[in-house]
Order: structure tokens, then C-alpha cells, then sequence
């Protein structure tokens, strides 16, 4: 649901004349809070981590602080800010799932991020390229042929699509810490 009403913050000065800026700069804010509360929740879901804890708040706090230069660094080109969350991003499944604070998050997730940054930075771009052209192709579907508006089309394509997106971020990091363990570990195997 928060890609939906990013979406509709988004949307909604579509037809606007007047500066971008004032709406861009809602649309920012409001994804630094919102992204990273889906990133937790498919975090838990994935790893089985209960939501209603402390660490799940402190999971949260880290999203925010990792999410907020992406949409910046993502302005220059994607790749940055793609490099970016393949850095930093594991530390909040991290934080939710091994109990870790503010630094000790940060680090694990560049420990993670580090066993094999190509496959994280690859597993992203896949990602986002994947929910791109899957949501493009489904808001033209629906509002060319169900005779949905462009806000309700979006809106239904971002709620379809969008969870892949957190999900495959957080499968991420449950294969970066198989990975890790068993680079430590090889006699498990």
C-alpha cells in the first residue's frame, strides 16, 4: 500500500502547471517513510521475524536513514543509488532479524553486502527493472483495455507489482547470510 499512495502523491499535480518541485519533494519525504515500512514487513515475512517488536522499530529507523539519499543519488542515474542500497540495505532485515543497533546494522549489511556485492547490485537492477517493466506494461493494460483512469491503473499496478520489489530485497539478505555462513562454515556444507 505505500507504493499506492506514493503513487497518488505522484499523480495527483499530474496535470499541474506550476513547479515540480513543491510535489517532487512531497513525493521524497513521503517515500523515506513509506519505502521502509514495506521493506520491514516483507523483511519479517520473509525471515519469520515478529513485526511488534522493538526491533522491528529500530529496523525502520535504519530504512529511513538508508532510504533517504537514494531518490537523490537515483536523480544522477539509477546506478547510484542502486549501489547504494546494495551497500546499505541489508542492514535492515539485519537490524529485524539479528537484534543489532544502529552501527552494528550498518556494518553487518556491508559485511553481507561484501560477500558478494555483484550479486546484490545484480539481484536490484533485476529487481527494479523486473517491477519497472511488469507495472509499465500492466498500467498500459489496464487503462487501455478495463477503461481504468491513469490514477486508478497506476494505483493497481503498484499494489500488484510492488511487493516484489521488497520481497526480493529481503530474500536478499537471507542468501547473503547463507552465503556468509557458509564461506565461515565449510565443512557444513
Amino acid at each position: 500500500m505505500p507504493v499506492v499512495v506514493l503513487n497518488a502523491l505522484a499523480w495527483r499535480d499530474a496535470g499541474h502547471t506550476g513547479p515540480a518541485f513543491d510535489t517532487g519533494m512531497y513525493v521524497v519525504f513521503a517515500s523515506a517513510l513509506l519505502m521502509p515500512a514495506s521493506f520491514v514487513a516483507a523483511s519479517a515475512l520473509a525471515t519469520g521475524s515478529p513485526l511488534r517488536t522493538r526491533h522491528a522499530l529500530v529496523a525502520y529507523g535504519i530504512g529511513i536513514l538508508v532510504f533517504i539519499p537514494f531518490p537523490f543519488l537515483a536523480t544522477i542515474f539509477i546506478l547510484p543509488g542502486l549501489i547504494w542500497l546494495a551497500l546499505f540495505g541489508l542492514a535492515v532485515p539485519a537490524a529485524l532479524v539479528e537484534g543489532l543497533g544502529l552501527r552494528s546494522s550498518l556494518a553487518r549489511g556491508v559485511q553481507l553486502a561484501r560477500v558478494d556485492f555483484v550479486h546484490v547490485l545484480g539481484g536490484l537492477a533485476t529487481l527494479a527493472l523486473v517491477v519497472l517493466l511488469t507495472q509499465a506494461v500492466l498500467f498500459f493494460v489496464l487503462r487501455e483495455y478495463a477503461e481504468n483512469t491513469q490514477r486508478s491503473a497506476a494505483a493497481l499496478a503498484s499494489l500488484v507489482v510492488s511487493p516484489l520489489l521488497f520481497l526480493g530485497g529481503a530474500l536478499l539478505y537471507v542468501d547473503q547470510s547463507a552465503r556468509l555462513g557458509s564461506r565461515h562454515d565449510p565443512g557444513k556444507e
